[in-house]
């Protein structure tokens, strides 16, 4: 036998015994149907948009349907929707309050690549004293990334007085600050490139700053994985897969789409920009951080001292990442999907 032909087949058996070994590939059939809330999470969110355009939920046993959170509301998990990639600080505030939430993975570094943008006539940091900035929600997780840039701007919302104002998420932060309701938001690349055009200020872009905090996490009520543990590998996995596809430079032209499809941007430079920010904070393997909620817990007991109520190892549930791991599913997905 050839030895390229040799080389093809077992690629071939390699490929199979994968599928195989993941969780939803005997169940194809007989598909699980779940409710999963979701916010809009920036490039966080990428992976859940490529599983559920690329057929992934479905190819794991598990047809999910994505509810959207609008507006500052605080995600609630319940029985009927049991799932939720939402704001870690979401999960914390929950906790806190009582709920039974376990945190299953998270998809992204959470680094900062947001713009700071403020109106025309703020043309420096110090400027902002004594203004308005708009965020999310109150102690969630733009407003912590709120904070954590402005410390890195050398400003303190008490001393200063920068108030923080509950919008919602990032196109009403947009309309605000063009309505004039808040003078400064922080706000994605592409978006603050299409502000700048129309004379609004760029006071700091963030990335080089290297401040990191995962926010954003894929979560799930405590009844529901004691309930269906099945259900929540899978789900798990899916994301995992959905990471590893977009992560695979021949994907490149399918994921820059994705992006400009679930952000709305027409303009490819931006979306561009938004795809190799997606490549340098993609989490291969998506282990809950320990210390990255505890920072966030931190900052977010400056607004609501009762989330440190909530015992961070508590919430963290990595037992499933740690399966696909530890048995080398992982490690074969992404050899598979040839990313290096």
């Amino acid at each position: 036998m050839e030895p390229t032909k040799q080389n093809s087949i077992w690629h071939s058996v390699a490929l199979i015994a994968l599928l195989l070994l993941l969780p939803g590939a005997q169940v194809a059939s007989a598909q699980v149907r779940i409710n999963l809330l979701h916010v809009r999470a920036g490039i966080a969110g990428v992976p859940l948009s490529i599983a559920q355009e690329q057929g992934l939920f479905i190819k794991h046993g598990v047809e999910v349907r994505l509810v959207f959170v609008p507006g500052p509301d605080i995600p609630l998990l319940t029985g009927e929707n049991p799932f939720g990639h939402i704001g870690a600080p979401a999960v914390l505030l929950r906790t806190a309050e009582g709920a039974d939430l376990k945190i299953l993975g998270s998809f992204n570094t959470g680094r900062l690549s947001s713009h700071v943008v403020a109106r025309p006539d703020i043309k420096k940091p110090e400027d902002l004293r004594g203004k308005r900035f708009g965020v999310r929600a109150l102690g969630a997780g733009v407003w912590i990334q709120t904070i954590l840039a402005l410390e890195y701007l050398g400003l303190d919302p008490k001393r200063d007085n920068i108030s923080t104002l509950p919008i919602g998420d990032s196109p009403q932060r947009v309309r605000a600050l063009e309505a004039g309701t808040i003078d400064a938001a922080l706000l994605s690349p592409a978006q603050s490139r299409q502000l700048r055009a129309n004379g609004f200020s760029i006071l700091s872009d963030l990335y080089p700053a290297n401040i990191s905090v995962p926010v954003f996490a894929l979560a799930v009520t405590a009844i529901y994985l004691q309930q269906s543990p099945e259900v929540v590998e899978k789900v798990v996995a899916a994301l995992i897969e959905s990471t590893a596809f977009g992560l695979s430079p021949i994907n490149e032209s399918v994921v820059v789409h994705t992006i400009m499809k679930t952000f709305k941007v027409t303009d490819p430079v931006a979306a561009k920009r938004l795809y190799q920010a997606f490549l340098r904070t993609a989490i291969r393997k998506p282990y809950p951080s320990v210390e990255g909620l505890r920072n966030m817990q931190r900052i977010m007991a400056l607004h609501d001292p009762k989330v440190l109520g909530a015992k961070v190892e508590d919430v963290i549930e990595d037992r499933f990442v740690r399966k696909l791991d530890e048995s080398g599913v992982i490690d074969q997905l992404y050899s598979t999907y040839g990313v290096k």
